[in-house]
């Protein structure tokens, strides 16, 4: 038997476990593709190029099948809110979406999720329904994605005021003061 000092064993121990935790970190962001990942806040400034522009046009595929356009949200302030059920940050705001949803829809807001989890429908389902998610959610396409640019992380969010343009962009997760600030501002935007 071969005698190996207690340090050397634990040093190898070590690395090894950094090691497998880099790899699987590396092949959960690969699988996931390195343009969803979640990150801290950042809001648009006045050099967004999203900013006073007309919001894309999509037609998209409710949970029961259903299509929903965003033409058809015109007149009212539109939140899109892109998001995964991996997605972390997503979990925190989800319950202060449907607290905001609670509390400005009748001034005319209307939120709008994109769930961007690959055929995971059921599980989509699930998760909302074990948070009482009572907005309108829908299932991404490429199509919106790419019309929206990419969506390199999550969430991210797409302010539209009632005329259809885009007010603001966000993405990350922002304070729940901030976001709710946000919403009184564009819900005071001219139909």
């Amino acid at each position: 038997m071969i005698a190996v000092p207690n340090g050397l064993v634990r040093r190898i121990f070590l690395t090894i476990v950094v090691l497998a935790t880099t790899v699987a970190g590396i092949l959960y962001w690969t699988d996931r593709g390195s343009a969803q990942r979640p990150v801290r806040a950042n809001t648009a400034d006045s050099s967004d190029p999203w900013a006073g522009k007309p919001a894309p046009a999509f037609s998209l595929k409710t949970l029961d099948g259903r299509s929903i356009e965003l033409a058809s949200f015109r007149g009212k302030v539109v939140l899109l809110n892109f998001w995964a059920t991996w997605c972390a940050p997503c979990r925190v705001e989800m319950p202060w979406l449907v607290d905001f949803y609670n509390r400005y829809q009748a001034q005319g807001l209307e939120i709008v999720g994109v769930s961007v989890d690959d055929d995971a429908r059921d599980k989509v389902a699930a998760f909302l329904r074990a948070r009482n998610v009572n907005y309108t959610i829908v299932l991404k396409d490429e199509n919106v994605g790419d019309a929206y640019g990419g969506l390199r992380f999550l969430p991210q969010t797409f302010f539209i005021g009632r005329d259809g343009n885009i007010i603001k962009h966000t993405f990350g997760v922002l304070g729940k003061d901030d976001f709710e600030n946000d919403i009184r501002q564009a819900l005071q935007t001219p139909r």
